[in-house]
């Protein structure tokens, strides 16, 4: 009950505050042409007097109307401005206890020949922020790109080992997709964003240090990906398709529908694709005086589907609801050897192993998205509820033999047979609610609160083959359950001063969290609370000098698979292992940024991560078997720093050259010995697109990244170039793209993991180079109109942090 008093009272609270606001006079009119023909989505400002400040802005409806809503007494003014036609307002009213109807503005039509307009300036590719930087995908050339590879061409952001997204050197990211966090780590996320296509993104936010707001965890910040979506009027859309061959085929298509009429506005997004691919991964272990070399090579293929829908309905102009669901399903054939050989001291071949693996994997997720929102008074506040239902389901099927060999390559006994059936649910509940209010034009509160509870549950079936027929394996068996509840809320005060803005938050989340594994008889208990605060501020020395720095204390909780204590063998000597006794781990981190006209001169980022968790290898040199396994780290230290931004060298030629350098050092104790290693560390990118006559372009992309320290692995040198040329046609509507990734194949993970008893060289290869070519093309009415002066669902979310 408790659980559901407190909400109540917090919903009544906010409810209360709304009903003093109504307590105000409304404002309405019309805007018409000269023959008094009623015009719609024209821009209509409520403007106070004497000061000429804007204090709301809203688009007429249908009928040419407009109506400002709980407008506070003094002296006001209409604008009205409209395309193609010439602004005007009306007289100067003033406004008491009484509703006031302004006489109708009358726009006055201004032809224009539109083949004298001759646009040249476009968006850059990458945009600074005071608060974040965005990338402008829809600028990019990302033919046969999907999501993952997107994100990995951003200004600080790398892929570690396992293709988790690292960013400004530290680990803990936090995906979001339109601004409604994902919910998935792991290799969740990084299956589900190589199953979406570059070509629907429009965006990528980097918001490393966000506001209380935001949920606190996430060490490194949040990516937040902006899909495309059209809102002009009418119907419209775009498709595209492609293909593309490395060492094996790939095929995609997909296409974004929308229908905004009225107060009703719709989308539809679908996305499929054909994708055969490989790993490989070499491994070469120093065990005592013998060596083991290992390769394991995956074959997958993939045939995934995305879809996405959605609609807003605009109930009036305070009073908004929405609904989204989506989801993406990949199932997935991969056939996986394995073969390993090893030596004695004086490099004599000693015997080895074969395994072969086919499985028939899945990857499954549905969610679904209610909100509303209530617009609670002209000077910007609101009041948002949100409710989430996320679903994941995977499943995995594979068969396992096993052959161990002689020195002379001969079968030693008969071969090994295993399966597993096994499957993974994660189902996530959460509600929230937001509240904006504005005492002046200089000073902002927000408040919020959120509940999710999420239930993970992990089953695992190992069989081994008898003599006797398939029998269970109960040391291979195991089902694992894990529940936790977040409760958190927060309030941040927003104040401007004449050139300085601050932004001051304050956070508490509490966790509750149990969890079972039958397997091996493990019970996890979990109850703490935390309080994480935040600070920004923001300085303009003029007009083209700006000053911003941040401060956020985060926390990284353990995903729900990593707690789970079951051994998983990928061959017969490589396993990963889950760890109960994982704690969260706690981040302290500080950005200062200085730009000029949008020109980031200079980023300075430091962090301090206590229980950072990273995986440690455990090696019996007695059975040969590596175990990995997540563990609290002690101390893990960042520093980064950066110049670069987007810039034309001439008028058709755009580079946005990076250029960073970073300090990382790992201090822990490791399986009870001591452990400090740091390394400096530098990369360049260059993104560079040359515009041609006739509407052709050609782009080149490259990078390179120094040696550096990730956790326990020292990582050697990597770079990588691509390039590509397109051609834009009929109208501008279609365009044609050609890209060749990777051109020198040189993309590859390497690192050394040096420490106790483990001495490993670590080689991870992938299907980087390669050709592809897309097709994209845009239909429907594309008529500019004024857009509806509203806010999305997620909009608050997304503009919240140090606005200028």
């Amino acid at each position: 009950m408790n659980r559901l008093i407190k909400p109540t009272i917090f919903f009544l609270f906010l409810f209360g505050i709304k009903t003093v606001f109504a307590q105000n006079t409304k404002i309405s009119g019309t805007v018409t042409d000269k023959s008094n023909k009623a015009l719609d989505y024209a821009s209509v400002a409520l403007i106070h007097l004497p000061d000429s400040a804007s204090v709301a802005l809203q688009a007429t409806n249908q009928q040419g109307l407009y109506e400002f809503s709980q407008v506070k007494p003094g002296q006001y003014l209409i604008k009205a401005l409209m395309m193609g036609y010439d602004k005007s307002q009306s007289a100067p009213f003033e406004v008491k206890d009484m509703a006031v109807k302004v006489p109708a503005i009358v726009l006055t039509d201004r032809s224009q020949n539109l083949k004298e307009v001759n646009i040249i300036s476009k968006m850059p590719v990458i945009d600074q922020k005071a608060d974040r930087v965005v990338v402008n995908v829809e600028q990019m050339n990302t033919a046969g790109d999907n999501a993952l590879e997107v994100i990995s061409r951003s200004p600080g952001v790398k892929l570690d080992k396992d293709d988790n997204i690292v960013l400004k050197g530290k680990k803990g990211i936090n995906v979001m997709i339109d601004g409604k966090l994902s919910y998935m780590t792991g290799m969740e996320l990084t299956t589900y964003l190589k199953s979406l296509p570059g070509s629907v993104l429009s965006k990528i936010e980097l918001i490393s240090n966000p506001p209380s707001s935001f949920d606190a965890a996430g060490t490194a910040g949040i990516i937040n990906i902006k899909l495309k979506r059209n809102k002009m009027q009418g119907f419209n859309g775009n498709m595209n398709l492609g293909g593309g061959y490395g060492r094996y085929e790939k095929a995609f298509g997909g296409t974004n529908l929308n229908y905004n009429i009225g107060k009703v506005s719709t989308y539809l997004r679908l996305n499929a694709g054909h994708y055969n691919s490989y790993n490989r991964l070499t491994l070469n272990r120093t065990i005592g005086e013998e060596q083991y070399n290992q390769l394991n090579f995956w074959h997958p293929i993939t045939n995934s589907l995305n879809y996405s829908t959605g609609a807003d309905y605009f109930i009036d102009d305070k009073n908004t609801l929405g609904i989204m669901v989506k989801g993406y399903t990949a199932p997935e054939e991969t056939k996986v050897n394995s073969n390993s050989v090893n030596y004695n001291a004086a490099g004599a071949k000693m015997g080895g192993t074969s395994m072969y693996n086919p499985q028939s994997n899945t990857e499954k997720n549905h969610a679904i998205n209610l909100n509303y929102r209530l617009k609670t008074d002209t000077l910007g506040g609101e009041l948002g509820f949100d409710a989430d239902y996320v679903r994941y389901d995977n499943s995995r099927n594979e068969t396992f033999t096993n052959n161990y060999l002689d020195a002379n390559d001969q079968l030693i006994g008969t071969p090994i047979d295993l399966r597993n059936n096994g499957m993974g649910k994660v189902s996530i509940y959460s509600i929230k609610a937001d509240y904006t209010l504005n005492f002046n034009k200089t000073l902002k509160m927000e408040t919020g609160w959120k509940s999710s509870w999420v239930k993970s549950e992990s089953d695992v079936r190992f069989d081994s083959l008898k003599t006797a027929g398939w029998i269970t394996d109960p040391r291979r068996t195991n089902l694992f359950l894990y529940n936790e509840n977040i409760n958190a809320g927060y309030l941040s005060l927003d104040q401007s001063f004449k050139n300085l803005q601050i932004k001051a938050g304050l956070r508490a989340e509490q966790t509750l969290g149990n969890g079972s594994s039958s397997g091996t008889n493990t019970l996890i208990d979990r109850k703490y609370w935390k309080l994480f605060p935040t600070l920004f501020i923001s300085l303009k020395l003029d007009s083209n000098n700006l000053i911003t720095a941040a401060y956020r204390k985060s926390i990284n909780r353990p995903s729900y698979s990593s707690l789970n204590p079951f051994t998983f063998y990928s061959d017969p000597y490589t396993a990963l292992q889950g760890n109960p006794f994982l704690q969260p781990s706690y981040a302290n981190s500080f950005e200062f940024n200085y730009s000029i006209k949008n020109f980031r001169v200079l980023t300075l980022s430091y962090s301090v991560n206590n229980g950072s968790i990273w995986e440690v290898v455990y090696q019996n040199d007695a059975t040969k078997e590596s175990i990995s396994r997540p563990e609290n780290l002690s101390r893990t230290t960042n520093f980064y720093m950066a110049t670069g931004s987007p810039f034309d060298v001439t008028k058709w030629w755009n580079n946005s050259t990076e250029v960073s350098a970073g300090f990382n050092r790992t201090e822990s104790a490791v399986q009870g010995n001591g452990y400090n290693a740091f390394s400096w560390n530098w990369s360049i990118m260059t993104d560079n697109t040359i515009t041609l006559p006739k509407n052709y372009s050609l782009s080149a992309y490259a990078y390179y990244d120094s040696p550096s320290v990730s956790g326990l692995f020292r990582s050697l040198g990597s770079y990588q170039l691509n390039i590509g040329a397109k051609k834009t046609f009929w109208n501008k509507n279609a365009t044609l793209a050609l890209k060749v990734n990777d051109v020198f194949n040189t993309s590859a993970f390497r690192a050394n993991l040096e420490y106790n008893n483990i001495k490993t060289y670590w080689k991870n290869e992938w299907e980087s180079r390669r050709v592809n070519l897309s097709f994209t093309y845009k239909f429907g009415n594309m008529k500019i109109k004024t857009a509806r002066s509203r806010r999305t669902g997620t909009s608050d979310e997304e503009n919240r942090v140090g606005k200028n």
